[in-house]
């Protein structure tokens, strides 16, 4: 922003007169207005690292980065030169290679590196209608930094599956509306045409068929990764299905989305994940992100995949040295922007000059994938320098040495001090896109960062630092172009979810079978426990068949010795069951499983729905960490289902009823009638539940006693809780109710999706529905033994369970994998 002499720079001087005419209170709305957007809009950075977990928010300067359109257009100029060098590049090494056999790169570079695919050598990326010819590298990007004295450098190149582009647009968004009059004013760029560049440029190169539309998707690793949020801020953005490698599969030559609706072919993956991750079947074996056969589709020519597999080869800061020669051989043109002074110690030359200039330089890892943080040599000393220059030395390949560069600094604003700039170390990451004549649009900006620290040397949103927008300047008219509607019309409504993909699905639905599990196993644990706590820890009835039959319904590990020492072992067992993930069956893993599925569709969640989901977490991980009484138990998971009922409540009350809702009632449902069909299956045939009280805790366990004694007002007996409990369809905590709510949904799904109706759901009700209750009149519970009307149910009751697994298998295969699928477009193919 100033000359060296402290004068504010032309282009800086309207900005900070504006500035400097702001009061303290007007900055301090600003900059909370900054921080409520980041936080309303969700915009986080995930950090692996840190504690808090994964939401941190987005670190956003109020204060732009302003560059003037002279500066610009040489920065524009050189980084889309870059872009062709470098598409130009990864075109050779995986095809003729003559850069190799000429001796411009070093083949020990190329193939000593985990990088360097083999299985893409030869493969030709399509080029699709126009341009002719295949492109390798659809979106690039590139580190810059400018030094004191005005001169751009790069010091990295990002070729594999650049981030930020996403995060650069949240940032001009907010900071739009931060300065709204100074934006207007000093004739912004705006980054919609770069963004349409992009997607007209991934629309030409689709290898379409007849009038087949290009169908683009987003592939994103899933939740976990560090920017997932811009990966579903992008999809959102440029209106692509946001995708994971299980939504896709291949089936001979080409790869289709799985939808709920059937398979839909996709021409081009816009992926944000590693190359060896793609494709476990040719690439990396023990990858569970892929797409087992994508890398034959792509031979075959028959899906784009931006960037090329293989691309990510280029993102070695060893090759910068060699590029001067390369870019005057591939593109007969001098390297317009330098790169920061690079020296690969696998030459000896090199190495020689790294160990004689050691102080001077900064080791960094030659290859992309490779863990090694930046190390300066000055700042090493005795055992650590002679450590480091031994570890050089038997592996030099591996290392490369960069000049170390004093990055130039830009305002920013001070929170601490009111109407204060203070000076930052700043880098720009600037955006190349391959658009539709086959040339690279450059970002006019891109993500600006900034350090934390006046003397910080690394720039990373990893390490704490924050971002900041970057304003290009033009002298021209300002293209008023948008991607984002200025209203919806009657044709852009929508009503329904009819293309959620197989995976939003599915994990809507073991969300509400998970829901229901962790519901059910906590009501078991506290049948068991009261059991226990009210009968002193002594062996009664009542303790031994509840603890016997939360055995039969492996939520306890069942004892290897014949007799369970009630006092000890129980209550052991029990504790365990509620605490241990690593228990099979426990509910702590119920409620881990919950979780996994929950954040796989948190956009499709409320934020009370959530919260009370943080809420469910945070009272097992408060738990874990002591050793709970069995009171202190019992009074957890009355906690636990009273957060069970209140996500219940939100599914039924906050969701919208789309074909994904119906999957989660469907999960719940199915979940809860296996259950009940299961206990009292067991019950009936376990001779511990003849005992005293045994009928009341299993009317508790079905949340059914209030209903009993309203209804009867004495003890329970056989025959009216056998009746409550399976056969009254009022009862929503009974068996058929349950099955008639799936039998409702399964005939809807038949008349929406051209589904099955589950005919062995419906055989085995019909049979449960014509046992002949007379067989319980008058019959003592302590007589219903083998052969009886108890066995007979109990075996009705199985056959329930059996087709309720069968109808789970199903549909996983019907509307999760397509097993067996064949949709209209492939049988067209």
């Amino acid at each position: 922003m100033l000359k060296a002499g402290g004068e504010v720079r032309p282009h800086w001087q309207q900005f900070f007169d504006h500035l400097d005419a702001a009061s303290p209170e007007e900055m301090r709305e600003r900059i909370e207005f900054v921080d409520r957007r980041i936080q309303e809009n969700g915009v986080t950075y995930n950090v692996y690292a840190d504690p808090n977990g994964a939401d941190r928010p987005w670190a956003l300067d109020p204060l732009p980065l302003i560059i003037p359109p002279d500066e610009w257009a040489a920065v524009s100029a050189a980084v889309a030169q870059r872009a062709r060098l470098f598409d130009a590049m990864l075109a050779d090494l995986y095809g003729e290679q003559r850069l190799l056999a000429e001796g411009l790169l070093p083949p020990a570079l190329i193939y000593g590196q985990h990088g360097y695919l083999w299985p893409c050598r030869g493969v030709k990326p399509p080029g699709g209608v126009k341009p002719p010819g295949g492109v390798w590298l659809h979106h690039f990007a590139v580190d810059l930094a400018r030094s004191p004295d005005g001169r751009w450098w790069v010091i990295a190149d990002r070729t594999q599956a650049p981030s930020g582009a996403g995060y650069a647009l949240e940032n001009r968004l907010v900071i739009s509306r931060v300065f709204p009059e100074m934006f207007r004013d000093l004739h912004v760029q705006h980054l919609a045409d770069f963004f349409r560049d992009q997607l007209d440029g991934l629309a030409a190169l689709a290898p379409v068929e007849g009038d087949e539309a290009p169908h683009i998707v987003l592939l994103t690793p899933g939740p976990y990764n560090e920017t997932y949020f811009e990966h579903a801020y992008l999809a959102r953005y440029l209106g692509f299905p946001l995708v994971e490698g299980q939504d896709l599969t291949v089936r001979g030559d080409t790869v289709y989305l799985k939808t709920l609706r059937g398979l839909k072919r996709v021409h081009v993956i816009l992926r944000r994940q590693d190359d060896d991750y793609c494709d476990p079947l040719e690439l990396r074996g023990d990858s569970a992100l892929g797409i087992p056969g994508l890398l034959n589709v792509a031979r075959a020519g028959r899906v784009v995949i931006a960037n090329a597999l293989g691309s990510g080869l280029l993102g070695s800061g060893a090759i910068m040295g060699f590029l001067p020669a390369i870019c005057e051989r591939l593109l007969g043109e001098p390297l317009a922007m330098p790169s920061v002074a690079t020296w690969w110690c696998g030459e000896k030359p090199a190495l020689d000059y790294v160990r004689e200039h050691f102080d001077d330089l900064v080791i960094k890892p030659a290859y992309p994938t490779q863990r090694l943080d930046p190390v300066f040599g000055a700042e090493l000393e005795g055992a650590e320098r002679e450590e480091l220059l031994a570890r050089i030395a038997a592996r030099p390949h591996a290392y490369v040495a960069q000049e170390m560069i004093n990055l130039a600094q830009a305002p920013t604003w001070s929170r601490a001090h009111e109407r204060r700039l203070i000076a930052r170390p700043v880098g720009l990451r600037a955006y190349a896109v391959v658009n539709a004549d086959g040339g690279y649009s450059v970002m006019p900006g891109g993500l600006a960062r900034v350090a934390t620290g006046v003397s910080t040397r690394i720039i990373s949103m990893q390490r704490g630092g924050a971002s900041k927008d970057t304003w290009v300047l033009t002298d021209g008219p300002v293209s008023e172009f948008t991607l984002l509607k200025p209203s919806i019309g009657v044709r852009d409504l929508v009503r329904g979810g009819a293309n959620l993909t197989s995976r939003v699905v599915e994990n809507l639905f073991w969300l509400g079978r998970y829901a229901e599990r962790f519901d059910d196993s906590a009501r078991m644990l506290r049948v068991a426990l009261s059991r226990l706590v009210e009968a002193g820890g002594q062996k009664t009835p009542a303790v031994a068949s509840a603890i016997e039959l939360a055995e039969r319904l492996d939520i306890v590990p069942v004892p290897e010795e014949d007799e369970l020492d009630l006092e000890g072992d129980g209550e052991h067992a029990l504790l365990e069951a509620i605490y241990d993930p690593a228990q099979p069956g426990s509910l702590a893993g119920s409620i881990r499983s919950l979780m996994w599925s929950a954040t796989h569709v948190r956009e499709r969640l409320s934020l009370d729905h959530w919260h009370s989901l943080n809420r469910l977490q945070r009272e097992q991980a408060a738990a874990q960490k002591k050793h709970p009484s069995m009171t202190e138990a019992i009074a957890f998971l009355d906690r636990v289902l009273g957060i069970a009922s209140s996500l219940n409540g939100f599914a039924m009350d906050n969701m919208t009823r789309d074909d994904g809702w119906r999957f989660l009632i469907v999960g719940r449902r199915l979940e809860r009638l296996a259950f009940l069909a299961r206990a009292i299956s067991h019950f009936l045939r376990m001779d511990s539940a003849r005992g005293p009280g045994c009928l009341e805790w299993l009317l508790e366990l079905a949340d059914s006693i209030i209903t009993y004694r309203s209804r009867y007002s004495r003890l329970p007996e056989l025959l009216p809780v056998v009746d409550l409990l399976v056969f009254d369809d009022s009862n929503p905590h009974g068996v058929m109710f349950q099955a008639g709510v799936l039998g409702n949904y399964l005939e809807r799904m038949a008349r929406d999706l051209g589904a099955e109706r589950g005919e062995h759901l419906q055989a085995a009700t019909a049979a449960l529905r014509a046992f002949p209750l007379e067989g319980f009149e008058n019959l003592p519970f302590v007589e219903c033994r083998r052969g009886s009307a108890c066995d007979d149910l109990a075996r009705r009751l199985d056959d329930l369970v059996a087709a309720a697994g069968e109808l789970s298998d199903w549909l996983g295969m019907r509307y999760f994998t397509h097993v067996g699928d064949i949709s209209r477009q492939t049988m067209a193919l």
